[in-house]
């Protein structure tokens, strides 16, 4: 199986949003490489980027999954290899 390495940024605006996040998170647990969160209190969100080596399909899933929850925010960077 091809895998692709890939980046989630997620910014979470609204922390309802949070558990749900990390419900999906898990649900792809296999395929992260690492993660890191940062809250930004401030401007009251949570920046959270997410490395992946995982299958293109999978990866395009739990984006598109993320991106869907309201009040959360993401873009997805691949690598070309």
């Amino acid at each position: 199986m091809d895998t692709r390495i890939a980046v989630i940024a997620i910014i979470v605006e609204d922390n309802r949003a949070a558990e749900e996040v990390n419900h999906l998170l898990h649900q792809y647990a296999e395929y992260v490489v690492g993660r890191m969160g940062v809250p930004y209190r401030p401007k009251e969100v949570s920046i959270i980027s997410v490395i992946l080596d995982a299958p293109q399909d999978a990866i395009s899933a739990l984006s598109g999954k993320l991106g869907m929850l309201s009040g959360v925010s993401t873009k997805t960077v691949y690598s070309k290899v």
